[in-house]
């Protein structure tokens, strides 16, 4: 198959949803002819595939380049491919990958003020939005709109009606391979931590939605020898912890943007996630590859919950604000050796339950019944 695969940005440093079009276009290309269709390309990401970008200019107001993006893409691919996969707001996918809280849900559906909601109707941005996630989802033939999660799923039938099925296809994750102590170890120390410091890690492009102040309060009620690691963390997140957590010095330490996270998943103890809005979370699920325990947000703040068993597989929060609560699950991974064995076990499950050869075979399935719609030997009210 001839597949046209449409995104933003390629490239797993970008955040979650971008390292799952990666991951889910290597498995694919395996088998198929792939060409990305981005704004970006990552010279550093280790999949190399046929590339044609999508520049807009520099400038213009941000729904003004969404708009853009979406026209081009729509005409730089309306010939030539079996299946144009998309994971970006518009009108050019056969396949629509919805990995965020769909526009409409967030301004017709979520309780907001009666003056926002009335602003939003003269609104050029939300009215952009909101017409170009209807084209994307309006049912036809040889066309289907995928959730990467149970909540955004529901979420996208409390937008567009009960009666809709979209089907929910999650991430997956690769297992680790083993781990460099070594390295980890030197990784540590180059930090200025030792062997025996117990290293929370948060990984994301916008470290405050995931719920950093969440963690640095809960860090205030432990003891010294706790830390955190923020990976993903741009010039912002570092101001951000300098005036939330000046008082906590060297116990947080906040690396750039990389692709290459492995290393910090390797040295770290426990994986904290108290995300305030994610419609799956991938990072949370790629520690779990690396034997961590993994504290989480309950849904519907991350929609990964309603993928693990809370106490045997992640411990959950009832509410990601919960700084108290937070600092006691992790004093309780560091001193029960039960229940962080418990956690471990627990995580080795969820990842056998979701690779990303399954993933891709699921989005195989979809594509032939795109093409059998398309071809008129079936029909689809989706």
């Amino acid at each position: 198959m001839k597949i046209a695969f449409v995104v933003d940005r390629f490239g797993g440093r970008f955040g979650g949803a971008e390292a799952y079009g990666v991951e889910l276009m290597r498995e694919l290309s395996r088998k198929h002819d792939v060409t990305v269709f981005a704004r970006q390309y990552d010279p550093a990401c280790d999949l190399h595939l046929p590339y044609v970008p999508i520049a807009i200019r520099r400038g213009l107001s941000s729904w003004m380049r969404v708009l853009l993006f979406a026209i081009r893409a729509r005409r730089l691919t309306q010939q030539g491919f079996d299946i144009v996969h998309s994971h970006m707001n518009g009108w050019c996918g056969d396949v629509e990958v919805v990995h965020v809280t769909p526009v409409r849900y967030n301004w017709r559906v979520k309780p907001m003020a009666a003056l926002k909601r009335a602003m939003s109707f003269i609104s050029p941005r939300v009215q952009t939005y909101l017409q170009l996630e209807a084209r994307r989802v309006r049912p036809r033939d040889g066309h289907k709109v995928v959730a990467v999660s149970g909540l955004i799923a529901d979420q996208l039938r409390q937008a567009y009606g009960v009666d809709r099925h979209f089907p929910v296809i999650p991430p997956g994750v690769s297992p680790a391979g083993p781990v460099d102590t070594a390295g980890a170890l030197a990784l540590r120390q180059s930090m200025g931590w030792s062997e025996t410091d117990l290293v929370c890690l948060l990984v994301a492009r916008n470290p405050v939605r995931k719920g950093l102040l969440t963690v640095l309060k809960a860090l205030g009620h432990l003891p010294d020898r706790v830390k955190l690691l923020v990976v993903g963390g741009n010039a912002p997140a570092r101001d951000f912890v300098r005036q939330q957590a000046a008082h906590l010095g060297a116990r947080v330490n906040v690396i750039d943007e990389t692709s290459d996270v492995e290393p910090y998943y390797a040295c770290a103890d426990i994986y904290v996630h108290p995300t305030l809005n994610d419609s799956f979370g991938m990072a949370p699920l790629e520690a779990m590859a690396y034997g961590l325990p993994v504290i989480l947000s309950p849904a519907p703040w991350c929609g990964f919950a309603q993928y693990v068993q809370p106490e045997t597989e992640a411990l959950l929060l009832d509410h990601p604000e919960n700084a108290d609560a937070l600092a006691t699950y992790i004093n309780r991974i560091d001193t029960d050796a039960n229940c962080r064995r418990r956690l471990e076990h627990g995580a080795a499950a969820v990842v056998a339950r979701h690779s990303w050869a399954e993933v891709a075979a699921n989005y195989e399935a979809l594509y032939f019944q795109v093409l059998d719609e398309r071809d008129g030997r079936v029909s689809s009210s989706t």
